[in-house]
């Protein structure tokens, strides 16, 4: 299986199923001489680490990292930096029923038809438990960029929608409640809301939006290394994503270039910033700010028809411990693959100094 590392000069490599002895990575490319709050990070996997609330799957993992190599007195030496997490509260015969059979819309299908075999406890490689190990590597990359500030929050949950800019929000409010929106009045619209859907063993989706401040200008590499296409990969690449936009989004369509065109400051900031913080692929110093959209989990709670390995229709009904919406959990996640991008494209842009 190819595909499992992310990066050009800030690079991780991760390894692991969600049913197996441990998950965990290898970052290699980050800059010696930085120091590290090791608590920090692992309050970043606490924040993504299942059983947090009634709202999310209540698998229960402690998501403690340990760190092998390239961390010395509390600094990074610039060597590789190897880590794990042990999976400690696996239920693999949760998934024994669908040994033989597909879950409709999940990769267990894919996976059979490309490799011939798969590991259908938990989704093995292409479970969402994966992601633990990014944001372990995005926290890292995060201290790295220690002047730019990424904050991630939950916009929607199904038809339910934070109809405010980011810029009439206190971001800072987003860690007050289990969704992680931080309007606290549609929070708990929205956590009520997964209640219910959890009670009728389904599951529903939702938009994370993230804003990135005091991003220099220069970062990003036309033609095919636009900073926003990097974004967009980071986003795209975590489990149940379906969209991803940035700046005025496809709301732009609606406008004239008269209005949309961002018209300039003396000191060359902008009056509006329908560009979302990039021009021409490149970081202008305003605000990147952008929407990811993800999909209903595929598991749920439900009897469904499906196929077996052989072809037929078979019936079969979800088990197992299963988030009725990934969003919540996601926000960290989505932090973690923007400051991937950013500590990449720095290391980036300084090497062409």
């Amino acid at each position: 299986m190819a595909g499992n590392t992310f990066g050009n000069f800030f690079k991780v490599a991760t390894f692991g199923e969600s049913h197996g002895v441990a998950i965990g990575g290898v970052i290699d490319g980050c800059p010696s001489g930085i120091e590290l709050d090791l608590d920090a990070i692992q309050t970043e996997l606490n924040r993504r680490k299942p059983g947090q609330s009634k709202i999310v799957t209540q698998r229960k993992e402690p998501d403690t990292v340990e760190f092998f190599s390239g961390i010395f007195e509390g600094k990074t030496t610039g060597t590789p930096i190897g880590f794990a997490i042990r999976n400690t509260n696996q239920k693999s015969h949760d998934y024994s029923h669908i040994k033989d059979s597909y879950r409709p819309s999940h990769a267990d299908y894919v996976y059979d038809k490309k490799y011939g075999f798969r590991d259908y406890r938990g989704g093995g490689r292409s479970s969402a438990r994966e992601t633990a190990s990014r944001v372990v590597a995005g926290a890292i990359a995060k201290q790295f960029l220690s002047n730019i500030k990424i904050n991630a929050f939950v916009s929607q949950v199904g038809e339910l929608k934070l109809n405010k800019n980011y810029t009439e929000l206190n971001l800072e409010d987003t860690e007050l409640n289990p969704v992680r929106c931080p309007d606290q009045e549609m929070a708990a619209k929205m956590e009520s809301y997964i209640k219910e859907i959890k009670k009728e063993g389904d599951t529903i989706g939702g938009v994370i939006t993230c804003v990135i401040q005091n991003v220099p200008i220069g970062l990003g590499e036309p033609a095919f290394d636009k900073l926003h296409a990097e974004l967009g990969k980071a986003m795209l690449s975590i489990n149940a994503v379906k969209g991803f936009e940035y700046g005025s989004g496809f709301n732009g369509v609606t406008m004239k270039g008269s209005a949309h065109n961002d018209q300039f400051n003396t000191d060359g900031t902008t009056k509006t910033n329908f560009s979302g913080g990039i021009q021409g692929g490149i970081s202008n110093g305003m605000d990147i700010y952008f929407n990811v959209a993800f999909k209903p989990v595929a598991t749920i709670i439900q009897p469904y028809e499906t196929i077996d390995n052989k072809g037929d229709i078979v019936k079969t009904q979800g088990k197992g411990r299963h988030d009725p919406c990934v969003v919540p959990r996601a926000v960290p996640i989505v932090e973690a693959m923007a400051a991937l991008v950013l500590a990449d494209y720095t290391l980036i842009n300084n090497s062409t100094k």
